[in-house]
């Protein structure tokens, strides 16, 4: 491990100092981060759902798979790792979830009316805000900016068949040269959906309003402040692959951002932020007949933190510099009702009142040493302390570990270096990096968490160490005219690789729970990924395009690790015209053989699905309507797959409507 990290900071120290004698120009031809991006509301014709969710967007991305418990939430994996492996931020902002079942996921804060773009970068380059291996997924919201552009709005509706789902709402903007805002408001009301076939999925019904505002005011040619303001509520929220549902999921996101452009001739961006989020959720199975004991289990997350950053240019290179911290209270209950009312109720903290703390730095530097070699490399550090705030939560947890402390102290580091080079229609990307993460709330202090896939109680481990990868990544991109064909690839080497695994001397506490497993680090575990993208535009207005996508995951052992994407296809045509648009694609999967038995997964079937749309744009002098019609799963397929939840069957044939008036 140490000849790794030695051979990755002598790259990237060496050729750093070996790339500063060269003037610059432009660092183009570096291989960027994967970007995907919302189109405005006056221009999403191309957009296959206009008013589909943040989950549609994310798994766009060869990157991103999305774990489905319900219709409702989906918790993002990124290059086939679960959440706890990565870092999901909000322009920049750390937000953690205050569900122990994964139900909250940061995304599901966010609606499409305030949603931009998601710059998803993978590994040790996405280490900017703390520990990670899997990267980081950086949701970046709109804003009007300072161009003069005035009042815009927008008025939305949208139907879908598969679940009555509802949607409504507005969107309002002003642009001047001092000052900016914007203002959207969205709801969602959603009945049970239908699977292929017509079986309806009882408790996959949700109700949600959304509520963003931004507002910016310039107070040089070169300062600006900006105030930010988000509030997301959802309940009756139900969960059909899980035992409990959700009454209230709720956040409050704040902050302050202080901007500072063309400092000096080296230095041309400083920017500050401050912010605060608040999340509660509470699940409970009121609504569930026939259950063996009553349960409510409401969570709470508050984060305060800031981060500052520096962007500048000199010679050769583009650079930035970013110094962050943030503060986290997580805590979650459980109380569970007896249905024999002489019976006591019965209490236990599942999170103990944890705090995490942590403060770190991370440097960027882009060199371009000739107009087609160019290198990226990037180095963080960090301190990381978690602390239990609960005595009653700590004497639970000794109960386990009786020599365990209410504090403990890691340090987090990450470094990556990366080349790409730039000839002809030809463009080749190669990086090596190390990083590390600190174990979650859960993996280190759960108590008594309850997994419904395998039927397990889980219990956490405050002796684990942090686990630690390595990632090679390898691409190339040829481009020629109307042709554009991308592949890549990357594999993780994961020391210390935190996973469950059962204790026979524990007896679990859930009724019908097959036993305790209790989180430990294997030695290490290994996960590949690739991907191949094509585009080809063949006549005027019609393009082809098509990718296909393959993920691998083992242990030492060689045991297969849960929830890893079999072969994965998406093929499809598009027409452009004027104001039309139309789309068609077949997407699909091979049986999933390769699967983890010990986690609870089966095997899953191949299948084959098709998706229609087509789109039209009305002109009203300066306002424009936009009607979107579609479907999905055309043919009513019933099928589930690797990433849904206790093989809940994904919706059968979905009839949509979205409708948009511009002015």
């Amino acid at each position: 491990m140490k000849k790794y990290i030695l051979t990755a900071w002598t790259i990237g120290f060496g050729l750093t100092v070996f790339g500063q004698d060269y003037p610059i120009d432009s660092l183009d031809n570096v291989m960027l981060d994967e970007i995907i991006i919302s189109q405005p509301m006056d221009k999403q014709l191309k957009d296959s759902k206009i008013l589909g969710s943040i989950d549609n967007y994310l798994e766009k991305s060869a990157s991103v798979n999305m774990i489905k418990r319900g219709a409702y939430a989906w918790e993002p994996m990124l290059q086939g790792m679960a959440t706890e492996r990565s870092i999901i931020t909000l322009d920049g902002m750390r937000i953690y979830s205050a569900c122990t079942d994964k139900m909250d996921p940061v995304t599901s804060y966010v609606e499409i009316t305030n949603f931009s773009k998601a710059n998803i970068s993978s590994g040790p380059s996405g280490a900017s805000h703390g520990g990670t291996i899997a990267g980081n997924i950086d949701l970046v919201r709109k804003r009007a900016g300072f161009n003069n552009a005035g009042f815009k709005g927008s008025l939305f509706s949208g139907f879908e068949s598969v679940n009555q789902q509802l949607i409504a709402g507005t969107g309002m903007s002003y642009s001047s040269d001092r000052f900016f805002t914007n203002l959207d408001f969205t709801y969602r009301d959603a009945d049970n959906y239908k699977a292929g076939g017509g079986d309806e999925i009882m408790y996959s019904q949700f109700t949600k309003y959304n509520l963003s505002a931004i507002a910016g005011y310039k107070l040089t040619d070169h300062q600006s402040i900006e105030a930010s303001l988000i509030y997301d509520r959802a309940t009756d929220v139900g969960y059909p692959a899980l035992p409990m549902d959700v009454s209230l999921a709720e956040a409050t996101i704040a902050s302050v951002q202080y901007s500072y452009k063309d400092l000096s001739p080296t230095f041309n961006l400083w920017e500050t932020k401050v912010y605060y989020n608040n999340v509660k959720h509470v699940m409970d199975d009121s609504h569930r007949p026939d259950v063996p004991i009553r349960m409510d289990m409401p969570g709470w997350s508050k984060t305060s933190g800031f981060y500052t950053k520096l962007k500048g240019n000199y010679l050769k290179h583009k650079f930035a510099f970013s110094l962050s911290g943030h503060l986290n209270n997580s805590l979650a209950e459980m109380t569970m009702h007896p249905n024999d009312p002489n019976e006591p109720d019965m209490y236990m903290m599942t999170w103990p009142d944890v705090n995490t703390v942590y403060g770190g730095f991370f440097i960027e530097d882009k060199v371009e040493f000739t107009p087609h070699l160019n290198l990226d490399f990037s180095a963080g550090f960090g301190l990381h302390n978690n602390s239990i705030k609960s005595d009653f939560g700590l004497s639970s947890l000794q109960v386990f570990y009786p020599e365990m402390e209410s504090s403990k102290t890691r340090s987090i580091k990450s470094i990556n270096t990366g080349f790409s080079f730039h000839h002809n229609r030809w463009l080749h990307g190669f990086s090596v990096g190390f990083s590390e993460r600190a174990p979650s709330v859960s993996e280190a202090y759960g108590f008594y968490l309850f997994n419904s896939f395998d039927a397990y109680d889980y219990v956490g481990n405050p002796f684990l160490k942090n686990e630690k990868s390595v990632e090679f990544s390898l691409s190339t991109q040829y481009k020629f005219d109307k042709l554009t064909v991308k592949w890549q690839g990357n594999f993780f080497h994961i020391y210390d690789y935190i996973i469950g695994k059962p204790d026979p001397s524990l007896i679990p506490m859930t009724i019908g729970a097959n036993g305790i497993k209790v989180y430990e680090a294997l030695k290490y575990a290994e996960i590949f990924n690739t991907d191949l993208d094509l585009e080809y535009r063949f006549l005027p207005g019609w393009s082809f395009n098509g990718r296909a996508s393959y993920r691998y995951g083992e242990d030492f052992e060689k045991n297969r690790l849960p929830l890893i994407q079999p072969f994965n296809y998406r093929v499809g045509f598009r027409f452009d015209k004027r104001k039309w648009s139309a789309e068609a694609d077949l997407e699909g999967s091979s049986k999933n053989s390769r699967y983890s038995a010990e986690f609870g997964e089966t095997p899953k079937d191949s299948y084959q699905i098709v998706n229609v749309s087509v789109s039209k744009v009305f002109d009203f002098n300066a306002k424009k309507l936009t009607v979107k019609l579609g479907a999905e799963n055309l043919f009513d397929q019933d099928y589930a797959t690797f990433s849904d939840w206790n093989n809940i069957p994904r919706p059968g044939r979905n009839l949509f409507v979205n409708l948009i008036f511009n002015w």
